[in-house]
C-alpha cells in the first residue's frame, strides 16, 4: 500500500469518526462553548500521553539520535502551540455559532467554505493547485449546498445572524489550521504535536471559561458521556490521524476527504437518531463523493 493511499484512508477514518461524533457533540450545547471545548480537549490530550509513552518505547534509538532523550523537542512544542492556538479559535467560533442558534443548513454551508479557502491560502505561499482540484472544489461546494441548504426544504434565505458570522470566521480559522498542520507535520512528531495542541486548546478554553462563563456542575455531569466520547475519539484519535496523514497528503485533497465529515454526520444521524435523507440530500452525498474520489483517480497514473 502506497503512502498516499495510507494517508487517504487515515483521513477517511478521521472523517468517519468526526461524523459519528456529531450526535454526541450536539448534546454538549447545553454547556458553554469554552466549557465544552476545554473539557473535551483536555481529555484528548490526556488520552495521547500513554500512546506517546507506549510507542516511544519502541523507538528509543530515534529519541537518542534526534531528541537527545527529551520528551518534547523544540520544533514539536512550537508546532503544538501554533496548532493549539488556531484550533482553539476555530473550535470556539464554531461552538459559538451553534450556541447562537445558527440554522444547521446555513452553518454547514458556511463552514464548508474552508474547502475553497485552503487552496487560496496555499497559493499565497506559492503552492500550485491542479485544475482538476478546482473543478472538484466547485463540485464539493455544490454538494454541500444540496446537502445542507437545498435539502432542508429548499429554503435559500440568507439572513445573516450573529451565529452565521461566527461560523464564517470559523471556516477561515479551520483553513488556517490545516495549513499550519501541513507546515509542521513533516518536521515534528505528529502524536506529540497533537498532544501539545490539545492541552493548549483545552487550557486556553478553560481560562476563557473562567472569564466569560459560569459552568454548572450538574450540567457537566449530565454531559459526561458525550464529552468523553468526543474527547477520546474526535480529539484523541481523529486529530492525531489527521496530523499523521497530512505528512504525505496534498492539502487540498486532504480537505476534500475531511469534508466527508458532514456526509457521515448525516448517515449516522439516520442510523442512530432515526433521521431521514431527502432526495436532494442524497444527491448531495453523491456529488461530494464524486468530488472526493475524482482527484485521487486522476492523480493515480497507474
Amino acid at each position: 500500500m502506497s503512502k498516499q493511499l495510507k494517508s487517504d484512508l487515515m483521513l477517511l477514518i478521521t472523517a468517519i469518526i468526526w461524523g459519528s461524533a456529531f450526535v454526541a457533540q450536539k448534546a454538549g450545547t447545553v454547556l458553554g462553548p469554552f466549557t465544552y471545548n476545554g473539557l473535551r480537549y483536555i481529555i484528548g490530550g490526556i488520552v495521547l500521553i500513554p500512546v506517546i509513552i507506549i510507542f516511544g518505547g519502541f523507538d528509543a534509538r530515534k529519541r537518542k539520535t534526534s531528541g537527545g532523550g527529551r520528551f518534547i523537542d523544540r520544533q514539536t512544542l512550537i508546532g503544538g502551540l501554533a496548532c493549539g492556538v488556531v484550533l482553539c479559535i476555530a473550535s470556539s467560533l464554531q461552538q459559538m455559532g451553534i450556541y447562537f442558534d445558527t440554522d444547521a443548513g446555513k452553518a454547514g454551508f458556511i463552514t464548508s467554505l474552508y474547502i475553497v479557502i485552503v487552496p487560496l491560502l496555499g497559493m499565497l505561499f506559492g503552492k500550485k493547485v491542479r485544475p482538476s482540484i478546482w473543478v472538484c472544489v466547485c463540485m464539493g461546494i455544490i454538494g454541500f449546498y444540496m446537502l445542507t441548504i437545498a435539502g432542508k426544504g429548499g429554503s435559500t434565505e440568507f439572513g445573516f445572524k450573529t451565529g452565521d458570522f461566527f461560523v464564517l470566521l470559523c471556516a477561515f480559522c479551520f483553513a488556517c489550521h490545516i495549513m499550519v498542520i501541513d507546515h509542521f507535520a513533516s518536521k515534528c512528531d505528529g502524536v506529540k504535536m497533537s498532544c501539545v495542541q490539545f492541552f493548549v486548546t483545552g487550557i486556553v478554553s478553560l481560562i476563557l471559561m473562567a472569564i466569560f462563563e459560569t459552568p454548572v456542575l450538574e450540567d457537566i455531569i449530565d454531559c459526561w458521556l458525550p464529552i468523553l466520547y468526543c474527547g477520546v475519539l474526535s480529539c484523541g484519535v481523529a486529530y492525531t490521524l489527521q496530523i499523521l496523514a497530512q505528512k504525505d497528503a496534498e492539502p487540498t485533497a486532504a480537505t476534500l476527504i475531511l469534508s466527508l465529515e458532514s456526509v457521515f454526520a448525516v448517515l449516522f444521524g439516520v442510523l442512530l437518531a432515526g433521521e431521514r435523507l431527502t432526495l436532494i440530500e442524497g444527491l448531495g452525498c453523491i456529488v461530494i463523493f464524486i468530488a472526493v474520489v475524482t482527484p485521487q483517480l486522476l492523480g493515480n497514473k497507474k
